[in-house]
């Protein structure tokens, strides 16, 4: 399995690292750390030279509770970074994490690769965008918004109605012209899912591989953790390189992390049990 752009291909026999690389003031765990292109910049750098094949720009927290952000805010936080790493690093994988279809364009013109959207594509122009671009994006399921999305979050089968959503999406694409090749699916961890919805989605990710298409898995330092652990996020370097483990074991390819060294070391390990097997 893989993932293709006009120019590059990133194989998915072996685990991928995205580095998360937040541009706003706000992000739950590292917000206001990497606000300027040139922290921005070095901490790309950083996590590729610790082994990110992906780095994922986003310039808009979606942690619970969050504002949104104005267009001309995150165009202005998101593009100058992706070209500046574009420049610099021409073989690394751009991830752009935004729901607007003017961002997608902007970033897909200064070199974005990929599109990263937790709305998977249901803002207006969305889906055009990425049809027209003929880049992988990544469908993630959410209940409700951000601002409001934790409030007493409420399934009747939390497996089943996540993998309905992500079929009707694929459908939707599908039918926009995106090619099913170009589609990586994320359930979503903490996005409308209470602590228990968590485990059961990180307990069954082999629901999803009836896809038959790429997972990406994000739960590095998310309240499923923090909280849990009565501890603050940063300091749930361990728990998060667990469950990464725990989902590469099932299968899963993609790992959306904060803390990039830990994780590779992980998954060599597990690719090693896996070659074994």
């Amino acid at each position: 399995m893989e993932i293709r752009t006009s120019n590059k291909t990133l194989t998915l026999d072996y685990p991928q690292i995205m580095g998360i690389l937040n541009t706003t003031p706000d992000s739950f765990s590292d917000g206001g750390q990497f606000t300027s292109p040139e922290k921005a910049l070095a901490h790309a750098e950083a996590m590729i030279e610790a082994g990110a094949t992906i780095i994922d720009v986003g310039g808009e927290s979606t942690r619970p509770g969050a504002a949104e952000v104005s267009l001309g805010e995150e165009l202005q936080r998101v593009i100058p970074v992706v070209r500046s790493i574009r420049q610099k690093y021409p073989e690394v994988w751009i991830s752009v994490d935004t729901s607007k279809s003017e961002v997608m364009q902007q970033a897909i013109d200064a070199g974005a690769d990929l599109i990263n959207d937790i709305r998977s594509l249901q803002e207006p122009g969305a889906l055009d965008v990425v049809a027209k671009a003929d880049i992988p994006v990544c469908l993630m399921h959410m209940q409700g918004q951000p601002g409001t999305m934790q409030c007493h979050p409420e399934y009747r089968d939390v497996l089943q109605e996540v993998y309905v959503f992500l079929h009707d999406r694929i459908a939707e694409c599908e039918k926009a012209g995106i090619r099913r090749e170009n589609i990586i699916l994320d359930p979503g961890f903490g996005f409308g899912k209470s602590l228990e919805h968590n485990y059961r989605l990180l307990a069954n990710l082999k629901t999803f591989h009836q896809f038959g298409l790429p997972l990406l898995i994000g739960v590095s330092r998310k309240t499923m953790l923090h909280k849990f652990l009565d501890k603050q996020p940063v300091d749930c370097v361990v728990a998060s390189v667990v469950c990464a483990a725990v989902a590469a074991m099932q299968g899963a390819q993609i790992f959306r992390v904060h803390d990039v060294e830990e994780t590779v070391e992980a998954m060599k390990i597990i690719h090693m049990i896996q070659a074994n097997q």
